[in-house]
């Protein structure tokens, strides 16, 4: 791999962090909640940009004025830090809009998942490493934020790297409900699954799912495959909860163009198993499933790659902001994920 990404610096205590919307906005009563944790929690003082006071009709209908939004704020000397406020499903759109040279000229640590991966991995091209959390549902959907997220918040927000990723206690992918303030029902981590026995380092690429089956239907925002040498995959498969086998097809279509071979290594997030628009009812061992269609296609296209799977990050809760473009190193010896 030719182009590692680097961490532009680390927030400060007071740093101001813009606010934008590259995907679809929030609720004000929900934005002013996220506000008030990054600042009384983190010290940080977010700064609302335009798109982040607009309607969802008026961001559809303006994906130009969206990536004007981030590159303005990227600009802004007076900026440490930008911050998406949720997710959605079309900010591919904004990506021909956006000036990569205003962007590697002026390296922010930038904070989004989901929808927003489609910048992550176009930062990635431009050699910036970026994080993995929103505004929303981060900072938003439980009266208290779970103590695992705000540690490793803590560490995207203020230090170089993550460290070692520790199994979380508990998880959940239980619905958001806006209209209580009782916390949602947790359950026992059952722990993560390895697959293979090579320790490994590498850059990490990826996201959810859904993204990365874009850029590979587009073929716009690649790498160059020779970028993608001695990098680990990363994916999470987010609220969409493919049926197994949508998974394989993707996997095997990488595998016969030669991409799948290039990594060494492999991170599945936990996946989420409910949504309230699902038009289907995955069974109770959909995980299992999961990882045995992966694991599948792995054997046949990259049998020697390390993997490790129901990892923290994605859409199932708590989750660590996973750095796309930093350096990961999976030991399945002692069974560790450190994030540099």
């Amino acid at each position: 791999m030719t182009n590692v990404p680097t961490a532009p610096p680390p927030l400060e205590p007071g740093s101001r962090v813009a606010i934008v919307a590259p995907s679809r906005p929030i609720d004000d009563s929900l934005l002013e909640r996220a506000c008030e944790r990054l600042d009384e929690t983190f010290g940080l003082d977010p700064v609302v940009f335009e798109t982040a006071r607009k309607e969802w009709e008026w961001l559809r209908d303006n994906p130009r004025a969206r990536a004007e939004d981030i590159m303005d704020a990227f600009e802004d000397p007076e900026i440490d830090g930008v911050i998406a406020t949720t997710g959605g499903a079309d900010q591919i759109r904004i990506l021909k809009y956006l000036d990569p040279e205003r962007l590697s000229a002026n390296p922010t640590r930038f904070y989004g998942f989901s929808d927003n991966d489609n910048l992550r991995l176009y930062l990635w091209n431009l050699g910036i490493v970026s994080y993995g959390t929103t505004l929303h549902p981060t900072l938003t959907v439980d009266p208290e934020i779970h103590p695992f997220v705000e540690r490793y918040l803590r560490r995207a927000f203020f230090d170089d790297s993550l460290g070692v990723v520790e199994p979380t206690p508990e998880w959940t992918d239980e619905w958001f409900d806006f209209d209580t303030e009782e916390p949602r029902e947790w359950r026992d981590n059952p722990g993560r699954t390895w697959h293979g026995d090579e320790r490994v380092t590498g850059a990490l690429w990826g996201g959810s799912f859904a993204i990365v089956k874009w850029h590979l239907q587009t073929g716009r925002y690649m790498p160059a495959p020779e970028e993608l040498d001695g990098t680990i995959l990363a994916l999470e498969t987010s609220e969409d909860v493919p049926v197994p086998r949508e998974v394989t097809y993707t996997l095997r279509a990488m595998g016969e163009r030669g991409l799948l071979g290039r990594f060494d290594g492999l991170v599945m997030g936990r996946p989420r198993t409910y949504s309230p628009e699902l038009e289907w009812e995955p069974p109770e061992d959909y995980g299992e499933q999961l990882r045995e269609a992966v694991l599948s296609v792995l054997d046949e296209y990259n049998p020697d790659a390390t993997a490790v799977f129901d990892v923290e990050f994605g859409h199932a809760d708590p989750n660590v902001p996973l750095p796309l473009g930093a350096k990961a190193t999976l030991d399945p010896v002692a069974e560790e994920i450190r994030l540099e």
